[in-house]
């Protein structure tokens, strides 16, 4: 099966100010699983929409082995898409809206129920053959929407937000049903979502889009770990990562009338840096929690150590939420540990030095990952 290549690709509407998409870049290869993320009105429906033919390209090219697909008609890009709402014929059985498709491209009796018996198997649908879709749940006309899909034997299968109609248990087993056919089938996936969850857990990589343009490609590992600017950072990981905001100057970290010495944790290439600074760290990433007044000051070397008073405890079953006011800012640490809502309301929390992210406060950079000059 051939790679999709996306080269400065623009989307602008007649009337509209500013471009939808502006001038992306990247190559899908065969067999992957790309889930694209971003918020509201980012335009990932848009650019999924474009890759089907359904939506015109303003600018750009999309291609598929090698081959220019701007103007192909979507009949004929051998590729299957499945939409958040279904899409099913409400009067046609299961059997008829999987089978649809393929009595309109003249496929044989046998061809049809042979296509269909396979896609049933594969997403539990044997049962269901003869039911109209106002007589199936939600996740169940999820599954007829991705038979659909299946019995086109697609070289590609595109995804507009499937499970963003069901609820949480149902978003979690359609989840694992989706990961389980990609394996199974191998087929090319592109999986727009809003929801970070599904794509960490799902994709081999993640095109993270924001105002209309790449923030960040890579696996979900990369994004989480080393994310290239304060979005990317701040939008993967629930919850977001804290900042902290203030001024370095050679070592000596300044913020809200305190000065923290950082000489020892720093990277190198920061050490004499000088000026406005964010640093970052995520919830889960403070292992040190204790009361102030057990801690007995005891500061743990390569680590950032700070103090702060509870504001509250969120208990979630498994783990524990703790927001914290540091400096007047709100710090918020996901712990395992228990802690009475009666506790003592200060805190002392330390934070391992290969876990501290530093931003540039203008262009949201990370000045972790610039290459020294």
């Amino acid at each position: 099966m051939p790679n999709i290549v996306v080269s400065h690709l623009t989307k602008k509407y007649p009337k509209a100010v500013k471009e939808t998409l502006s001038d992306l870049n990247f190559t899908i290869a065969n067999g992957e699983f790309w889930a694209i993320i971003g918020p509201s009105g980012c335009g990932k429906s848009t650019f999924l929409r474009m890759l089907a033919g359904l939506e015109p390209i303003s600018g750009g090219t999309i291609s598929v082995d090698n081959k220019v697909i701007n103007e192909l008609p979507p009949q004929q890009r051998k590729m299957a898409m499945v939409f958040q709402d279904y899409a099913l014929y409400p009067h046609m059985n299961v059997y008829g809206n999987m089978a649809f498709n393929l009595k309109m491209k003249k496929k044989t009796k046998k061809e049809i129920e042979t296509k269909i018996k396979k896609a049933a198997n594969a997403l539990g649908l044997n049962n269901l053959l003869n039911r109209k879709p106002a007589e199936l749940s939600g996740g169940q006309r999820q599954r007829v929407a991705l038979g659909r899909a299946m019995v086109r034997d697609p070289d590609f299968f595109l995804m507009d937000e499937p499970l963003s109609n069901l609820d949480a248990k149902l978003r979690v087993d359609m989840r694992s049903m989706i990961i389980k056919l990609h394996h199974q089938l191998k087929t090319t996936t592109i999986y727009v979502t809003h929801d970070q969850a599904e794509a960490m857990t799902m994709a081999d990589r993640i095109l993270l889009l924001n105002d209309g343009g790449i923030q960040q490609v890579g696996t979900p590992f990369e994004l989480y770990n080393a994310p290239v600017n304060l979005f990317v950072a701040q939008f993967i990981g629930s919850p977001s990562m804290n900042i902290l905001k203030g001024k370095l100057d050679s070592g000596k970290f300044s913020i809200s009338q305190s000065d923290l010495d950082l000489s020892h944790i720093l990277p190198d290439k920061l050490k004499n840096y000088q000026g406005s600074i964010l640093i970052g760290f995520r919830p889960e990433s403070i292992k040190n929690i204790q009361v102030e007044k057990e801690a007995k000051n005891k500061k743990i070397s390569n680590n950032l150590n700070l103090q702060g008073n509870l504001n509250f405890i969120e208990y979630l079953g498994g783990h524990s939420l703790l927001s914290l006011d540091m400096f007047g800012q709100t710090i918020i640490i996901q712990t395992e540990k228990n802690f009475s809502r009666n506790t003592d309301k200060n805190f002392q929390i330390s934070i391992p030095n290969n876990k501290l992210f530093y931003f540039d406060p203008k262009s949201g950079k990370n000045l972790s990952l610039m290459e020294e000059k």
